[in-house]
C-alpha cells in the first residue's frame, strides 16, 4: 500500500512503455488512496452521504474517461479535487434551487399564525404560494438571490462567497430581483382590477 504523497509521483502512462501502470492500474489506486477524501469533500456540498457516494464514482469515471487530457500542471490529487468540486456544483445548480424552494414552502405551510383564523390563514397561504409562484418566473440569476437573501437569510458578504461574485454584484442582482418581483406584483395586480 502506498501512501497519498507517493501516489501522486506514480509515473503517468505513456503510450506503449512497458513496466508503466495501465490507465486501469492509476485508477484503481486512485480509488484505493482518494475515495475516502473525495467523500468527505462532496459530502461538504451537498450533505447527503449516498449522493457524496455517488459523486465520488463519477469523479473516478470521469477521471478515468478524461485522463488523455490531464496535462499535469497539477498532481493527480489537485486534479481529482476539482473534478469532485466541479461535480458538487454542478448537481447543487440543477437541484439546489428546487430542494430549497420546497422546503421553503413546506415549511411556511406548516406554521399557522397562531391568531390567524381559517380564513386569514388561507388568504395567507395564497399570498406565499402566489409569491413563491413568481419568485420561480424569475431568471436564475434573480432567483438565486431572493432565496438566498430572504428564504435562507444569508447576508450580501455570504452570497458573494457562495457564488463567487462580489458583493457589489450581488446588492445589483438583489436590487434588480427585487424591481422585477415588483413589476410582475403589481401588472399582475393592475390586470386583475380591470
Amino acid at each position: 500500500m502506498i501512501s497519498k504523497e507517493q501516489a501522486e509521483d506514480i509515473p503517468q502512462v505513456p503510450n506503449g512503455k512497458q513496466n508503466e501502470p495501465t490507465i486501469n492500474e492509476l485508477v484503481e489506486e486512485w480509488i484505493h488512496v482518494y475515495s475516502h477524501d473525495l467523500k468527505w469533500l462532496a459530502y461538504s456540498y451537498v450533505k447527503d452521504h449516498s449522493l457524496a457516494e455517488d459523486l465520488t464514482q463519477e469523479t473516478f469515471i470521469k477521471a478515468y474517461q478524461k485522463y488523455a487530457t490531464f496535462k499535469q500542471q497539477s498532481s493527480v490529487k489537485t486534479w481529482l479535487y476539482k473534478i469532485t468540486i466541479n461535480l458538487c456544483k454542478d448537481h447543487l445548480k440543477s437541484s439546489y434551487i428546487k430542494r430549497v424552494i420546497k422546503k421553503s414552502t413546506e415549511v411556511f405551510r406548516s406554521i399557522p399564525s397562531p391568531h390567524a383564523t381559517p380564513e386569514e390563514y388561507l388568504v395567507n397561504k395564497s399570498e406565499d404560494e402566489e409569491l413563491l409562484e413568481h419568485v420561480l418566473k424569475l431568471d436564475d440569476k434573480y432567483r438565486e438571490m431572493i432565496i438566498l437573501y430572504y428564504f435562507e437569510e444569508l447576508d450580501v458578504k455570504d452570497i458573494a462567497h457562495v457564488l463567487k461574485v462580489s458583493p457589489n454584484t450581488v446588492k445589483t442582482r438583489l436590487r434588480r430581483a427585487r424591481q422585477l418581483l415588483q413589476e410582475q406584483l403589481t401588472s399582475e395586480g393592475g390586470s386583475q382590477d380591470e
